[in-house]
């Protein structure tokens, strides 16, 4: 008997090969980097979600599709998942970089009145609709460069108002373009110039009143803290994503980026989705990551746009089981940078990670820290057709260029949302 070929919305194919990592848990140590290459792949999509992976002639006689992509020879991957951005601002700090290079240190900026305080005004001044519209072009950068999922935070407004208005944009945002947006709260971000001094005070603000306003308005899944010994130490960490904890939020965190203060060991006890930056984390602090399941979210640009010398020990990590993501931190002030590709190609060169373990720590394990393993991160029957066709023969391309984007053609949720369909 005949079958006939099924109905699709969308088969992508002519691909020299797909790469993909697969399942719906982090994956870490030896399984970083255990990916599946299809040479001659294809994808079918359809009611926006990938119903078949395998080879282009078999795909073809099975669907029949109302549009194709063709890939042209290049490869299919999933799309990027970013679990760290700072994308709602205002103004840029093009000067902190000149300050930077000519030898000052990120905190000896901050304590002179740049840094995440000189991003205030900017928010604080501007309109909701003119942050939107920010937002919105950086969303429109983020897909040129493949990413199709972000996890976007406040924290240049530390005022009630200031950060209902940031996380307004990125709720408007979230329903207005393609990229989907994962918010989260980050008034712990710094302290504001009119607290200078009154520390306390502004922690039990954020514990009193901003915390239960914000769980209120259902506008953050997630609260963030910038756990450092020039902002907010141990003991308010504690206080804060206690609170948070108690409100329903989902807790992530910065850690060690700057000092070995024990933020990994905080994360771990608190339960955080994850622990970011440990650039100075402890062999303490890796073993209480790998006891608790946190994941480690790393940034290798921020230590080279920052001229550290510290890198994160993200090969130790991944030894002792854990599995890390990375991401960008876009953001004003310690990294200007959107594209996912670049952090790729770092993430080799500055952690020894292979081709394969780039990419699954660019997408499952990504989607894993947002709590979105099961619906992002792979190209699986069942998960959403979020995928990117890239202009390059093999997945190795993804490390081994720098400097380029490859990024030729993006599907989000099974549409074609940058380059072209037949």
């Amino acid at each position: 008997m005949t079958v006939s070929p099924r109905p699709i919305d969308l088969l992508v194919t002519g691909a020299a090969e797909v790469a993909t990592p697969l399942g719906t848990t982090p994956r870490g140590g030896a399984e970083l980097g255990a990916i599946r290459v299809l040479e001659d792949g294809a994808v079918a999509c359809h009611d926006g979600e990938v119903v078949a992976v395998g080879p282009a002639a078999e795909l073809a006689g099975a669907y029949r599709a109302t549009e194709t992509l063709d890939a042209a020879g290049g490869t299919i991957v999933p799309g990027f998942v970013d679990a760290h951005t700072h994308p709602v601002f205002f103004g840029t700090r093009e000067d902190e970089f000149e300050m930077r290079v000519a030898g000052r240190s990120y905190v000896e900026i901050a304590r002179s009145g740049g840094g995440i305080a000189a991003s205030l005004e900017g928010v604080r001044d501007n309109s909701l609709e003119l942050l939107l519209e920010r937002l919105l072009v950086r969303l429109d950068r983020f897909l040129a460069f493949g990413t199709t999922t972000v996890e976007a935070k406040s924290g240049y407004g530390l005022t009630l108002v200031d950060e209902l208005k940031c996380l307004r944009a990125i709720d408007t945002a979230n329903r207005a373009h393609a990229v989907d947006l994962v918010p989260t709260f980050l008034g712990a971000h710094d302290f504001p110039p009119e607290y200078r001094g009154q520390h306390e005070a502004y922690v039990t603000l954020l514990v009193e009143e901003m915390l239960p306003a914000i769980a209120e308005s259902h506008l953050a899944r997630y609260c963030d803290i910038f756990t450092e010994a020039h902002v907010f130490d141990l003991e308010a960490s504690r206080r804060i994503l206690g609170r948070a904890r108690e409100l329903g939020f989902e807790l992530r965190m910065h850690v060690d980026q700057l000092t070995p203060l024990g933020g990994a060991e905080l994360a771990a006890e608190l339960g955080a989705a994850s622990a970011d930056h440990l650039e100075h984390v402890s062999d303490a602090g890796i073993a209480a990551l790998a006891a608790g399941g946190v994941i480690p979210v790393l940034c290798p640009l921020v230590p080279l746009y920052l001229r550290e010398t510290q890198e994160a020990p993200a090969r130790r990590m991944v030894n002792e089981g854990l599995a890390p993501a990375l991401a960008t931190d876009f953001n004003p002030g310690s990294c200007y940078t959107q594209s996912m590709p670049e952090v790729l190609t770092w993430a080799a060169l500055r952690y020894g990670f292979s081709a394969a373990e780039a990419l699954t720590a660019a997408t499952l394990n990504a989607a894993c820290s947002l709590g979105l393993g099961a619906e992002l991160g792979t190209l699986e029957p069942g998960k959403a057709a979020d995928l990117l066709v890239l202009d390059v023969d093999n997945y190795h391309h993804l490390t081994y260029e720098l400097g380029r984007n490859p990024v030729r053609a993006v599907v989000k949720r099974g549409r074609v949302v940058l380059g072209a369909a037949e």
